[in-house]
C-alpha cells in the first residue's frame, strides 16, 4: 500500500509518497517523472509517520537547520541506487558534474549517469540538484532549472 500527502514549500507544492517501509517519493507536483513507477498503484491520501518525518525534514531544510534522519524506501534499479547513493555523499553547497559522477562510479557514460540522476524519486533528500553539466551549467533537473538554481543558492546561504 502507498500513502501520500503534500507539503507547501517556498518552491511550490511537494508530494510525499510512502510505503510500509518508509519514504519512497518526494516530488514537486507536476515535475517530470512525478510518481514514475507508481502510476498503477493504489495511493491513499493519508499522513503516515514517514510523511510526518519527511515534513519535519523539509521544514529543517528550508529553514537552513540540521537535517533529521528520514527512513527511506528506495525503488529503482541497482544502477540507479548506486548513482543515488553517490548523490547522497555530495555535501550541501557543493556540486559535481555528470562526468565527475561517471568517473567516480567507473561508468563510461555520463548520459547513463544523467538518466539515473533524472529519475531520482527522492528529490532534495537525494540531492540531484547538486549535479551540473560539464561546463557548470544548470541542466537536467526534473523539478525545473529555476528550482535547481534556487536550491543551490539556498544551500550556499545556509
Amino acid at each position: 500500500m502507498y500513502y501520500q500527502d503534500f507539503y507547501q514549500s517556498p518552491l511550490g507544492e511537494i508530494r510525499l509518497l510512502t510505503d510500509e517501509n518508509g519514504l519512497c517519493g518526494l516530488y514537486f507536483v507536476g515535475q517530470k517523472y512525478d510518481l514514475r513507477g507508481f502510476e498503477k498503484e493504489e495511493i491513499f491520501l493519508q499522513e503516515t509517520a514517514s510523511i510526518v518525518a519527511a515534513k519535519v525534514w523539509l521544514q529543517a531544510y528550508f529553514a537552513g537547520q540540521d537535517l533529521p534522519e528520514v527512513t527511506l524506501s528506495i525503488h529503482g534499479t541497482d544502477f540507479q541506487k548506486k548513482v543515488w547513493a553517490c548523490l547522497r555523499r555530495i555535501p550541501a553547497g557543493r556540486t559535481l558534474t555528470y562526468g565527475q559522477l561517471a568517473e567516480e562510479l567507473s561508468c563510461k557514460s555520463a548520459q547513463a549517469i544523467g538518466g539515473a540522476v533524472g529519475k531520482n524519486p527522492l528529490s532534495l533528500i537525494i540531492p540531484c540538484h547538486r549535479v551540473l553539466g560539464a561546463d557548470g551549467a544548470l541542466t537536467g533537473y526534473a523539478g525545473g532549472v529555476e528550482r535547481k538554481a534556487w536550491l543551490l543558492e539556498h544551500e550556499k546561504r545556509s
